[in-house]
């Protein structure tokens, strides 16, 4: 039932002549997921302290932190009871000295087996079951990444980084785009502080939508009132990510990470804490405890938004909600296995998400 519902609103997407208008304020959003169970974990707050080959999501700048050796990332998640799927996998390959890093990233976001029921009903208006076939809808994004250290003393590192990234989506055979686009990003680390900036779709990134269609297809979608698209073009506005973090030693055994981190965007006013006619901001704020650089536990908030509350029956009294998140994670010499768990919701009918990621230093040898 949920995925019959999930059809059709996927479907009208491809099928409303306004579905993909040459700009749209929420483009490309499974971009905006995260990466990696730790910076999930951490209610997305990571562009100043991310340090291993999530860093190429993140903040490219972070990827200098990898030393000596290749480090790779693999995550899986599933969101609204599984019927979405969201997979990640990355590499970072630090060259010349450790000064300067090579990132590789790869990300899939897709619902899979959605009903098509355009030829549900027959032309004598009987219902035939056996007429439904299944399609996927898929998003995939494709990150080149390169940083490089500028500044390198005894009391902090300057580093920048920049993504050159490709777009793919596609639904079904009824549609497919290709996006190009740009990140930028900057880090600065002391020895307890960091700092951090990450310039998104810096180029205004777009994707340019094709649709294809049977001449059936074409009668149906006439006779029920849908406009046919041939070919259109979203574009993704620019958006700045601003962090700061900072570690704290609780005694000899645990330091503890907190960092906050605020997204800025530029397309007209959006449901955030601080929203105004051109320019909107929404904070991300994560904790994370490692005890005897062995065990992890994080936590954090994000995504605060003004809703409608569930017991008001006249829909007038808003309140504010956001969504919460709780990590853990443990390594075990170069290996680290992390767990994410977030609430996509924070109603009376919340969504549960469980992300699990393995991060592999390869060639680095540890003893814990």
């Amino acid at each position: 039932m949920k995925k019959s519902f999930y059809a059709l609103v996927i479907l009208s997407m491809c099928f409303s002549g306004e579905a993909f208008s040459q700009f749209r304020k929420y483009s490309n959003e499974f971009l905006n997921i995260g990466a990696g169970a730790r910076g999930l974990g951490m209610g997305n707050a990571q562009v100043a302290s991310v340090d291993d080959a999530t860093a190429g999501y993140w903040n490219p700048a972070g990827l200098t932190q990898v030393k000596d050796n290749p480090n790779a990332s693999i995550m899986h998640a599933e969101y609204f009871s599984g019927i979405a799927k969201y997979d990640y996998a990355s590499v970072a390959i630090p060259v010349q000295d450790n000064k300067r890093t090579l990132g590789f990233s790869l990300l899939r976001f897709a619902v899979d087996d959605i009903p098509n029921t355009l030829f549900l009903v027959e032309p004598d208006g009987s219902i035939n079951y056996g007429n439904i076939q299944t399609f996927s809808s898929a998003d995939y994004a494709f990150l080149f990444s390169f940083a490089q250290t500028l500044r390198e003393t005894e009391s902090n590192t300057l580093s920048v980084g920049a993504n050159a990234k490709v777009i793919y989506r596609k639904v079904g055979k009824f549609a497919s785009a290709w996006g190009f686009g740009l990140d930028a990003g900057l880090q600065m680390r002391g020895e307890k502080w960091q700092l951090g900036l990450m310039a998104r779709d810096i180029s205004t990134t777009f994707n340019a939508w094709t649709f294809k269609f049977t001449e059936k297809e074409k009668e149906v979608l006439y006779l029920t009132k849908n406009d046919i698209p041939v070919r259109s073009t979203e574009i993704t506005a620019p958006r700045l990510v601003l962090g700061g973090g900072y570690n704290f030693a609780i005694g000899s055994a645990v330091n503890l990470l907190a960092e906050a981190n605020l997204d800025v965007t530029f397309d007209g006013r959006r449901n955030t804490v601080l929203s105004g006619n051109t320019v909107s901001a929404d904070p991300h704020v994560g904790l994370e405890a490692t005890i005897k650089d062995v065990f992890y536990v994080r936590a954090g908030v994000t995504n605060f938004q003004r809703a409608l509350a569930d017991e008001d029956t006249v829909n007038q009294k808003k309140v504010w909600i956001y969504q919460p998140s709780l990590g853990a994670g443990f390594k075990v010499k170069n290996v680290k296995l992390d767990y994410a768990f977030s609430n996509l919701a924070n109603q009376s009918n919340p969504l549960y998400t469980h992300v699990i990621s393995l991060s592999v230093n390869f060639g680095k040898k540890e003893d814990n």
